[in-house]
């Protein structure tokens, strides 16, 4: 796979930007298996041909088109669909066209560099010929990742209300397999379990999705935690409880952070890593603050426009995330009858802990803004130990560790910082070995305290 030595910024949205599907096959990226899989499952449910792409095949086709400088994410991204491109241009040959084709790149404002992503991987695409039509259709936090525009506005809020409700049946999904996997009877349960659920889950969000989907879906989703809680062995004492945080991307995709969760659970841990759901949450959630101070800011200036405009952003995105806060609390409530997951938090309450510690702020729109106030959140809430997984040279998740780290060794509380890029570390795993040395230091003299946010 060849192309032209220069790339040049994107000079038209025609094939960037909040693009319709139409009948194109939709590409996803496979950030997390659980949730990308059923966000697909919810837009086949309105018609749209949906696919995940594998990842990690695509790595060193990722590498030939970035320099190294780029976000790690992106790099992946990027790779996974070159690599199914030049799988369909072998499979299809002379009849492959790229404008039957959509990836899907989702954005955010600020100063991380996942805002870039699409625009630089436009580029890429455009280096090529014959892939200058392949579209990359994105939804920003701007709007509150309103997907109006992709589809027929009669469309786009059911959607928008299904695809809600599949991250967080996929967040319940991968707690099942966090809660279980350390206890279970027999080495392989959990995960035949939880592959097999996602499959029956994606065909009842497939079938349901266009109607009214939350009674079956989540109806399914019981019988699969319940068929968890009867794995669980017993007579397994309770394991150091391991929080995880970091960037949404690394901390969710496997082959990316090297599978971190399992090799936690090698040395003996129980891990509950931050939600998908929460970054949707924060979105939210920080729209609503700004525009409470866009508002503000109208009123002492005497701005009728900017007042009017204000009320009408705050009424989107408090609407929005009651909507979506209000989807996570009824589903955890019946997950939670039947297993005895951890619970999620909401954002008010991370807020709330940055502003009595003094540590870091919400007017700086990054991860770390979670990430910092969710390891002060493990520190004090019974958990052992709390471990940070973020993009080599990823700017929040450095600060997350500037901040956090003097802190939690005054507390004396373990914690593990744990950059990625695409090489293997050598002593990766022996820091993984020292941290959870200190975790079971932390659980005999301090026990452990079960999550219930």
């Amino acid at each position: 796979m060849e192309s032209a030595n220069v790339l040049q910024m994107p000079a038209s949205a025609r094939t960037v930007g909040k693009l319709r599907l139409g009948n194109s096959r939709v590409l996803i990226p496979e950030m997390n298996r659980s949730s990308a899989h059923l966000f697909a499952a919810a837009l086949r449910a309105f018609a749209a041909d949906a696919q995940v792409l594998e990842t990690g095949r695509g790595l060193e086709l990722g590498k030939k088109f970035t320099s190294g400088k780029e976000c790690f994410p992106c790099l992946v991204t990027l790779g996974d669909l070159l690599n199914f491109v030049e799988e369909e241009r072998r499979r299809l040959g002379a009849a492959f066209r790229a404008d039957r084709y959509v990836f899907f790149m989702p954005e955010s404002e600020g100063p991380c560099r996942f805002g870039m992503y699409n625009k630089y991987q436009r580029m890429v695409l455009d280096s090529f010929p014959d892939l200058q039509d392949l579209k990359i259709s994105s939804l920003s936090n701007t709007d509150n990742y309103s997907p109006e525009g992709l589809m027929d506005p009669q469309k786009a809020q059911r959607f928008k209300k299904t695809a809600c409700l599949a991250m967080v049946v996929a967040d319940v999904l991968d707690r099942l397999t966090w809660r279980v996997r350390p206890y279970e009877k027999a080495a392989g349960l959990t995960d035949a379990l939880a592959e097999q659920g996602l499959h029956r889950l994606m065909e009842v969000v497939e079938r349901t999705g266009a109607g009214n989907p939350f009674d079956p879906v989540v109806g399914e989703l019981e019988k699969i935690l319940a068929a968890g809680q009867a794995i669980i062995d017993p007579a397994i004492p309770p394991k150091p409880l391991i929080g995880m945080v970091g960037e949404i991307f690394l901390r969710m995709n496997r082959r990316s952070n090297q599978d971190m969760i399992r090799l936690l659970e090698r040395y003996g841990a129980e891990v509950v890593n931050a939600s998908m759901t929460e970054w949707l949450n924060y979105v939210g959630y920080d729209g609503l603050r700004l525009a409470k101070k866009k508002l503000w800011l109208g009123l002492r200036l005497l701005r009728p426009r900017q007042i009017k405009e204000s009320i009408r952003e705050m009424l989107g995105f408090g609407i929005n995330l009651l909507f979506q806060e209000r989807t996570q609390h009824a589903v955890f409530k019946r997950a939670r009858r039947c297993l005895d997951i951890a619970g999620d938090h909401r954002i008010a309450h991370l807020e709330k802990i940055l502003k009595e510690s003094g540590d870091f702020s919400f007017d700086i729109p990054t991860e770390a803004s979670l990430s910092i106030p969710g390891i002060l959140h493990c520190a004090r809430n019974g958990y052992n130990g709390a471990v940070n997984v973020y993009p080599f040279t990823c700017m929040p998740g450095t600060n997350t560790s500037a901040v956090v780290r003097p802190i939690m060794h005054e507390r004396g509380f373990p914690f593990l910082d744990t950059p990625y890029d695409d090489s293997i570390q050598p002593n990766r795993e022996t820091a993984i070995r020292t941290f959870m040395y200190q975790a079971r230091q932390h659980l005999q003299r301090h026990g452990r305290k079960w999550p219930t946010t």
